[in-house]
């Protein structure tokens, strides 16, 4: 029996405040990454420029994060029956690479110049066009802090905003630097760590997507814990084949098999519905309630490695499948 609890909208109520936020987020990036280009080539500052391209990540970030927004609103299909939410965990998985390859062009730029000749820098106007960054970056970070807790889509832009404040911060210091004490190499020096600060960022958002795309267990749930629960409901003989999984961020899905012990399997099914509900927040859930002596199907347990195996198909098999198979 198919349970799908209809209030997993609710978890998507925020999605109309996130989208105007990242509107208004990415005008504001989109003009200020110009001020910094200018900036950066007048002034001849790279650490301007690093932040002009950590923005320019931002800006592609921040379109595909709001394009994905709108095709998660697609309806589902035939062919694709949870609807296109995960448009949402591509688009993280798209500007968690993005972090990496800014970061890594940041440092390599930073260690040319470093290995070079540092040119003389106009300190006065990059401390004015980075003063602005940080302005701009701030009104960011605080539109998109709320969202970023409950869609890991929000969260990517929001740690590419936040990538954003620290550049800024650290090339106010280093004008400030430059202009007290002459020394220029403090332009390469912050943006070298201008992009060693975005990589473990970059790092644990494609750890989260990457638990996402494999459907591994939840971080927040413990299988054991739910196994547990769901055993010590009345009417429950046993639990075996179950899988937890997130099909975008804030909508987790559960599938398992539960033999009832006599008790109306209807029963067994609403008690253990609310309870996963209430007590774990679980929005989709599946469940195949059997009857006492009823067989299990082929279903076994999920520490059974005997399940995973895979069971290829005989050779003579896939070639009696291409000789009769139509053609195009």
């Amino acid at each position: 029996m198919h349970v799908h609890n209809s209030n997993h909208d609710s978890q998507f109520s925020t999605v109309p405040s996130s989208e105007r936020r990242l509107s208004i987020v990415l005008a504001l990036t989109l003009a200020y990454m110009g001020a910094e280009v200018i900036g950066g080539v007048l002034t001849g500052s790279l650490a301007l420029l690093a932040d002009s391209g950590h923005m320019l990540g931002d800006v592609l970030g921040l379109a595909m994060a709001l394009g994905a927004i709108k095709f998660a609103r697609r309806p589902a299909t035939a062919a694709k029956t949870y609807g296109f939410y995960r448009a949402e965990i591509l688009a993280a998985l798209i500007n968690g690479i993005a972090l990496i390859v800014v970061s890594l062009s940041v440092i390599y730029a930073a260690w040319q110049r470093l290995a070079g000749t540092v040119p003389d820098l106009h300190a006065g106007p990059m401390l004015v066009v980075a003063a602005g960054g940080v302005a701009v970056t701030l009104i960011g970070a605080y539109l998109l802090h709320t969202g970023s807790a409950t869609s890991l889509n929000v969260r990517a832009a929001f740690l590419e905003v936040v990538g954003d404040l620290v550049g800024s911060v650290g090339t106010v210091l280093a004008a400030i630097v430059i202009l007290s004490t002459g020394w220029q190499v403090a332009d390469p020096i912050v943006s070298a760590a201008i992009g060693v600060l975005m990589l473990p960022r970059a790092i644990v958002l494609l750890r989260s997507v990457v638990d996402v795309l494999l459907e591994a267990t939840p971080s927040h749930l413990d299988m054991s814990d739910i196994e547990a629960a769901m055993r010590a409901q009345p009417g429950v003989a046993s639990v075996h084949d179950l899988h937890l999984w997130s099909i975008t961020s804030g909508f987790d899905a559960m599938s398992g098999h539960v033999r009832a012990d006599g008790r109306p399997s209807e029963d067994v099914l609403h008690d253990l519905r609310t309870m996963l509900h209430d007590q774990y927040g679980i929005e989709h859930i599946t469940l195949q309630v059997e009857a006492a002596n009823h067989a299990d199907d082929g279903a076994c347990c999920i520490a059974d490695p005997r399940c995973f195996v895979p069971r290829p198909i005989p050779l003579p098999a896939i070639a009696a499948r291409s000789r009769t198979a139509p053609e195009a």
